[in-house]
């Protein structure tokens, strides 16, 4: 039986869902998000199936329990498990400290992998939170193909490591956070680095900022204990959730 905590995640995870689609980072039914469940032996996921309104639209009740082998354990008939719930799965089961999955497509982040351009840092103080995820380090999954079983998983996972972010070449990409809230503000902002990059191509040749300032920011983030630690999280989350109408 659900506690009323997981009725809660369900509808975090229903939110974020809302949050991504309102802000375009991903289109129609494709993409999903996760948390734990409460017992640590199951995830919360949005649900693909005949009765998913898509994204955007998502509820609570598109919101269904799978064990850590994705399988379902509960939800409506129309509803089904996501393809890709491997993503989640191998995250959870050699990630402990991951509580949130967030697997989306954001064209403009796409279009990166398909060019093999990488993403570069432009900027500081415009919006240091983005710079971070950069300094952190983000990889690149080299495969565009549907994480649809163990195996799979499994080799997207060992491409992640232990980052926050994963580029999916000609795909999408994954971020893994100790929130929902984490997870799906560190997509927001890994989109808006990319979005940045985009303009600056159009515009010409863009250039990173100086090894100094970026040696600064490296301080900043090693002080503070890594972009988790933002003590702007959660207004972050509250500004795109007004944002997106969510």
């Amino acid at each position: 039986m659900a506690s009323n905590s997981d009725d809660a995640a369900r509808a975090l995870v229903a939110k974020s869902c809302r949050m991504i689609g309102g802000l375009e980072l991903t289109k129609a039914a494709t993409g999903h998000v996760s948390q734990r469940a409460e017992d640590g032996q199951h995830i919360l996921i949005r649900a693909r199936g005949a009765d998913e309104v898509g994204v955007r639209y998502t509820t609570a009740e598109e919101v269904i329990m799978v064990d850590m082998k994705g399988r379902k354990v509960d939800g409506a008939d129309g509803l089904a498990v996501p393809q890709e719930v491997f993503i989640h799965t191998w995250l959870y089961n050699t990630r402990p400290e991951v509580n949130s999955v967030v697997h989306v497509h954001p064209p403009t982040v796409v279009l990166f992998t398909i060019c093999d351009k990488p993403l570069m840092p432009l900027y500081g103080a415009y919006d240091p939170s983005s710079l971070y995820l950069w300094l952190e380090g983000i990889p690149t999954y080299g495969r565009s193909v549907t994480i649809s079983n163990d195996e799979l998983g499994k080799d997207f996972t060992d491409a992640m490591g232990d980052k926050r972010t994963c580029l999916m070449r000609g795909h999408g990409i994954t971020t893994a956070g100790a929130s929902v809230e984490e997870a799906t503000v560190t997509a927001i902002k890994l989109n808006e680095l990319a979005e940045m990059n985009y303009r600056a191509h159009l515009l010409g040749d863009p250039r990173p900022i100086p090894e100094e300032d970026l040696d600064d920011y490296r301080r900043r983030l090693e002080k503070r204990g890594g972009f988790a630690a933002s003590p702007h999280g959660q207004s972050s989350w509250r500004y795109y959730e007004r944002l997106s109408g969510a």
